[in-house]
């Protein structure tokens, strides 16, 4: 039992970047159903996301590999699913929150680089409002791959709004990290 609490959360997130290619597949598929399973498969990826680290965490396996590909695994997850739906429906309504997005994940991604290498990693690490962020932006990504209406409702019109959400939160923590990171002027030189 050991071994699965010491890798189970690991392999949870590799399972879920290895969803990524099955996701794309499915999604250029030819069939009604292709959007909505693209959909559910990259929900039960999103639910690995915090899956993995509830068990690391109850079980105390937390590990610094666990701790690196997590967030790698969600910006592939996120980046991968806005690109298939920007080609999918050309609008720079879904490309300008879409460039957005992914420039904040590249742009944090280089920031904690940065504060890792003055021994600062702490001030950039993930806040309940990243967290937010994250769940935003899987929901609003799962409405727009689903593509349909269901039960009446106009799932990827509440996407795209859904969408928008998932930006104003990325926009804002992305904020907190710098004001975090910049705090004090004397760690900028």
């Amino acid at each position: 039992m050991n071994f699965v609490k010491t890798n189970l959360p690991t392999w949870l997130t590799l399972l879920r970047i290895a969803l990524l290619p099955v996701i794309v597949v499915v999604f250029y598929l030819d069939y009604c159903w292709a959007r909505p399973l693209s959909c559910v498969i990259f929900v039960i990826a999103g639910i690995t996301d915090w899956l993995d680290g509830y068990l690391a965490r109850l079980w105390n396996v937390e590990s610094r590999f666990g701790a690196f590909l997590d967030p790698v695994a969600d910006k592939l997850m996120v980046s991968t699913v806005l690109i298939l739906i920007v080609e999918f429906d050309q609008s720079p309504w879904l490309t300008i929150p879409a460039i957005v997005i992914i420039g904040r994940e590249i742009t944090i991604s280089a920031l904690r680089e940065w504060m890792a290498e003055m021994g600062q990693r702490g001030k950039v690490s993930v806040g309940w409002i990243g967290k937010v962020k994250t769940t935003a932006q899987i929901t609003a990504l799962a409405m727009l791959l689903y593509l349909y209406d269901l039960f009446g409702l106009p799932i990827y019109q509440m996407g795209i709004v859904a969408l928008y959400v998932a930006t104003a939160l990325t926009i804002w923590s992305m904020v907190g990290y710098m004001k975090a990171a910049f705090s004090d002027k004397s760690e900028q030189q």
